[in-house]
């Protein structure tokens, strides 16, 4: 997904630019609304981040020029609070509105939404940074690179994923991914997250050992 953060403030793109690419989104950067069509012209853009307030071509105007040649999701960041802003905006077809100050996380999760509602991103899709777990192609990559791992290791896998922060005992990772009809024992999972760690790589430490319980998906604090 490529994101194009347009605002006069540095700072601000900075900001939005850092988290961002920690969500795995590539980013392209605008100082003013005449540099942003011009980027628009000729990237595929998947989501538009928009101040209002900029010199030579303000955001609503530019918003205004960019809807005649595409329709890109866009969200307006600005410090105008006047309901008159944000009403003018929405009639104009802005897909979302938040004001300065803003929660970084709060902004990631509404540019996911959008995405979501415009269908630009999947559910079936799980990314943390370029660790990508692609459900309908049953696949798990890193760095674009598809790792080689066992059913059993992928089942164990979206477990975990569906579940983060959650202590899982080795009793129900085994009734989940092997049933409850399954004669094995414990050694049987630490075999598998043991593989499952080494294919991972990196992602490894996001496994995590509870101890004389079983594990858990943990994501770090950014």
């Amino acid at each position: 997904m490529k994101l194009l953060i347009v605002d006069d403030e540095i700072l601000i793109r900075e900001v939005v630019k850092e988290y961002a690419l920690h969500e795995g989104y590539e980013i392209l950067e605008a100082c003013n609304g005449e540099e942003a069509l011009e980027i628009i012209k000729r990237e595929d853009i998947d989501c538009l981040i928009l101040d209002i307030m900029m010199p030579k071509l303000d955001g609503l105007n530019m918003f205004k020029q960019m809807k005649e040649i595409k329709n890109i999701p866009t969200i307006i960041l600005s410090a105008r609070t006047e309901e008159y802003d944000k009403l003018s905006s929405f009639e104009l077809g802005v897909d979302d509105y938040l004001t300065k100050p803003f929660s970084p996380k709060e902004l990631m999760a509404r540019i996911k939404a959008i995405l979501k509602r415009c269908n630009k991103i999947r559910d079936d899709i799980y990314i943390y940074h370029d660790l990508v777990i692609d459900e309908k192609a049953h696949t798990v990559t890193v760095e674009g690179k598809e790792l080689s791992i066992t059913p059993k290791e992928y089942e164990l896998l979206i477990y975990f994923t569906s579940n983060p922060n959650v202590a899982l005992s080795r009793e129900q990772l085994l009734s989940k991914i092997w049933g409850y009809d399954f004669y094995g024992d414990d050694r049987t999972i630490d075999t598998h997250i043991k593989m499952l760690r080494n294919n991972l790589g990196k992602y490894r430490d996001l496994i995590v050992t509870v101890r004389g319980m079983g594990y858990k998906f943990v994501l770090p604090e950014e």
